[in-house]
C-alpha cells in the first residue's frame, strides 16, 4: 500500500520537474525550508494542508486539482481495492481502475452515468485567468 505523504510527495515532485523548476525557486516561493520541501516530496515528511496549500500556490497548481491527482494514482497503485463511490467522476474511476486491472467490461455492460443536471448552486465570477478559484478571490453564489 502507499502511503498518501509518498504519493503527494511524488505528484508535487513532478509538477516541479515538470515546471522545470529548482527546490530552492519553489522553497522561497513558498516561504519553506529547502530541506523540508525536499523531505515533503520525498514522502519523510506529512505537510499541513496550511503548507500544501503554500507549496500548491507556488507552483500554480490548484490543491484540489492536487489531491484529486494524488487519489487517482492512489487508487490506480491498489488495483485490487474496490473504488470508492463519488459524486463527480465515479465513472471515471471506475473505469480506469478496471483498466489497470485489465478486466475493463465492454462500455454497454457498465451503468450508464446519470444525465448531467444543472447545480442548484454556481459560483459566478472571481477566479483567476485560468477560471479558477484562489484564496482571496471573490465570487457570487447564484441560483
Amino acid at each position: 500500500m502507499t502511503l498518501l505523504r509518498t504519493q503527494l510527495g511524488s505528484t508535487l515532485r513532478g509538477h516541479r520537474l515538470r515546471q522545470r523548476r529548482t527546490l530552492r525557486d519553489v522553497s522561497g516561493a513558498a516561504r519553506v525550508s529547502l530541506g523540508y520541501l525536499s523531505e515533503v516530496e520525498r514522502g519523510q515528511k506529512e505537510a499541513s494542508s496550511e503548507l500544501l496549500a503554500s507549496i500548491c500556490d507556488a507552483l500554480d497548481v490548484e490543491l484540489a486539482d492536487l489531491l484529486a491527482e494524488v487519489s487517482l494514482e492512489l487508487r490506480l497503485a491498489d488495483p485490487a481495492r474496490q473504488p470508492v463511490r463519488s459524486v463527480a467522476g465515479e465513472r471515471v474511476v471506475r473505469e480506469a481502475v478496471r483498466d489497470a486491472e485489465g478486466t475493463a467490461e465492454p462500455a454497454a455492460a457498465l451503468p450508464a452515468a446519470p444525465a448531467a443536471a444543472e447545480p442548484a448552486l454556481a459560483l459566478v465570477g472571481g477566479g483567476t485567468a485560468r477560471g479558477s478559484l484562489r484564496r482571496g478571490d471573490a465570487f457570487y453564489l447564484a441560483a
